[in-house]
């Protein structure tokens, strides 16, 4: 199992625990990742891109010049694509993009990257944020105490304003809760930092 060490807001070493080699300690499937990764930014695109064919552009509704003698190419419309104004031949329309992935291979993914966090050493465990108040300074005393820089993902049990709202207006930093916790935040924020009833509830839900 891999053991970790457990730190306060002040920084020090309080303890070590212990996480489940399942969740925590597996070597990860880059091949899980990555197609769990393309299937998210899959599921984000709009899809409402459009263009208009020559059959939804105005005009156009009289053959331009007579079919032979003039010398000129044969048109039927001043709409065909090839004339200015005139319609998009093979265009974007309107379409979903979203398609689904096993449940088992979304937890895969997640389950391999906090492995790869663990390996790197780029997990960190807070006993708790024990905040009482919203106070984004708080937050950067804690952040500079633990020594921590660059693209920091705070993990959270539950909806806790007090710690959501003091993290939102530092740069770099985002705050998630394990019910909404993704591949694409877990790999796009180098440091993940977690709370030891973070870790339960994730060794909860991914068991």
């Amino acid at each position: 199992m891999p053991k970790v060490d457990v730190y306060n807001i002040e920084g020090k070493v309080t303890e070590s625990i212990e996480l489940k080699e399942e969740i925590f300690g597996i070597t990860p499937n880059e091949a899980i990742v990555h197609s769990v990764m393309v299937n998210f930014m899959a599921n984000q695109r709009q899809g409402t891109a459009s263009t208009k064919t020559r059959a939804e552009v105005s005009g156009g509704g009289r053959k331009p010049w007579k079919q032979k003698g003039t010398g000129r190419a044969r048109q039927g419309s001043t709409r065909a694509p090839q004339w200015i104004k005139g319609g998009i031949a093979l265009g974007p329309k309107p379409r979903n993009y979203k398609y689904k992935v096993n449940k088992k291979e979304r937890q895969l993914a997640v389950k391999s990257v906090l492995s790869s966090k663990v390996l790197e050493n780029n997990l960190i465990i807070l006993d708790k944020i024990p905040f009482t108040e919203i106070k984004t300074k708080n937050m950067v005393n804690a952040l500079n105490n633990l020594k921590l820089e660059g693209k920091l993902l705070i993990i959270l049990p539950e909806k806790n304003e007090n710690v959501q709202r003091s993290a939102r207006n530092i740069e770099n930093v985002k705050t998630s809760l394990v019910n909404t916790m993704n591949v694409y935040d877990l790999l796009n924020y180098k440091k993940l930092i977690l709370t030891i009833d973070t870790v339960k509830k994730i060794e909860e839900v991914y068991s």
